[in-house]
């Protein structure tokens, strides 16, 4: 059945609830795929990448180089939103994302096959460079897609913030399932883990990626771009129109996200170069650390998105923006104590507080575009801050450390992007009282 036979099928035709169901499924395991895959890589950065690949730097200048590799992906996530943002506004949500998931999962697998710097040399990192740039595309594309799979099958917005949610919800069940391999294979590897247990976790993704895209096959198109395609409202260059017509809000949707965005990143990638470096922390111990700060966030991100749809999106994320920018000078000061009940303690509350703006964002950007438009705006409002706000972060924690030894300083840091989200979230448009199935322009 093509888009266009889709399109033509009147929705009561279809058992409503059973698609939701399909949509939410098949968006949640596809983005706990995309995440793990996207994931994985920072944690081997700080883990393995600078010994294996940058072999000639002292410790801390070799983890800055790792984490410069692992921001060339955020780089590349706008690009990958602009491309997949088109064809998603122009063929569908469902092709588009079965693209991503195939794109994202094959370079991660590659990347568990690229030779050390002393077996090939420089040409080791040029290889994790490219196989990251391509991992970022597939990434930037996937968010937008999976976000629409799901919250435009509901019926009325009581329930969109929940919705939404669940994709959301393969954040933090990826990046458990990263964390929970890289332990395992430490374990099982031993003394080898740098020699080969490395590798297997992003081998994985090759099975996880055939799981993927069998449930994928699987959904329908969803309702509202059926009606865009019915009412051939369908955009030319979705992209350029966009940007012409709602710049203001892709560009605060984007700034929304630095209080987010970058404290998340220091949670969970440079917490493993500030926890051995500075508090003495073990690797393994680090690791447990954030498994458990992630499996409460299986929790915790749901449950915020129902809030959001209580008490209202912008409410919910302002006061988890605050909540984060105040809580990073406590957390910092806790990490340093070197008590492990503290330490794990500083991690869920961060992730916590985290998780208030997490879940209700899906739903917060998207509602911000026209049909039409949604998949484009929203992927590149979101994306846009991965340049900016999240491949730059363990980047600039490292320089801060660096330069002052303080972490009160990298508090600092996240205290300005919580204030910048704050700004940028009250700004945002309103969207009581537009109909979401429909243009508004």
């Amino acid at each position: 059945m093509t888009t266009a036979d889709v399109a033509a099928v009147p929705l009561a035709d279809f058992d409503h609830r059973a698609q939701l169901r399909r949509a939410v499924i098949a968006s949640t395991v596809g983005t706990t795929i995309e995440w793990y895959d996207f994931l994985l890589y920072g944690q081997m950065a700080a883990l393995v990448f600078a010994k294996l690949y940058f072999p000639s730097s002292d410790p801390l200048t070799g983890t800055l180089q790792a984490f410069a590799v692992f921001a060339v992906g955020f780089v590349a996530r706008p690009i990958g939103a602009a491309i997949f943002g088109h064809y998603g506004d122009r063929i569908g949500r469902k092709a588009a994302l079965i693209a991503t998931l195939l794109l994202t999962g094959l370079s991660t697998f590659l990347v568990g096959c690229v030779p050390t710097y002393e077996q090939i040399g420089i040409w080791g990192p040029v290889m994790l460079v490219i196989l990251r740039f391509i991992q970022g595309i597939g990434v930037g594309g996937e968010w937008g897609g999976s976000v629409l799979l799901s919250m435009e099958w509901a019926r009325t917005g009581k329930n969109r913030g929940l919705l939404a949610a669940w994709p959301q919800f393969g954040g933090p069940a990826g990046f458990f399932l990263a964390n929970l391999a890289i332990l395992a294979f430490s374990r099982m590897s031993g003394d080898q883990f740098l020699s080969w247990g490395w590798r297997v976790p992003f081998w994985l993704s090759l099975v996880m990626v055939a799981i993927g895209l069998w449930i994928r096959l699987g959904i329908l198109e969803t309702p509202i771009f059926q009606r865009v395609i019915s009412e051939e409202r369908v955009a030319r260059t979705p992209v350029v129109e966009v940007l012409r017509r709602q710049p203001r809000e892709v560009i605060l949707v984007a700034l929304a996200r630095m209080g987010q965005m970058a404290p998340v990143f220091v949670y969970n990638a440079f917490i493993f170069t500030y926890g051995m470096k500075v508090v003495g922390a073990s690797r393994d111990f680090l690791l447990v650390v954030l498994l458990i700060a992630s499996f409460m966030s299986f929790f915790t991100i749901p449950f915020s998105g129902y809030l959001s749809d209580r008490l209202g999106r912008k409410q919910v994320y302002i006061f988890g923006a605050v909540a984060t920018g105040l809580f990073g000078f406590a957390y910092f000061a806790m990490l340093d104590t070197a008590i492990p009940g503290l330490i794990i303690l500083a991690s869920l509350i961060a992730f916590a507080f985290h998780d208030l703006m997490w879940g209700p964002l899906a739903a917060l950007a998207a509602e911000c575009f026209t049909p039409r438009l949604r998949y484009s705006g929203a992927s590149i409002g979101f994306q846009l801050a991965a340049v900016f706000a999240g491949g730059p972060a363990p980047l600039i924690a490292t320089a801060i450390l660096a330069s002052t030894g303080s972490g009160q300083m990298i508090a600092l840091y996240i205290f300005g992007c919580a204030i910048v989200s704050v700004a940028a979230t009250a700004a945002l448009p309103s969207v009581r009282g537009r109909d979401f199935a429909r243009d508004h322009l």
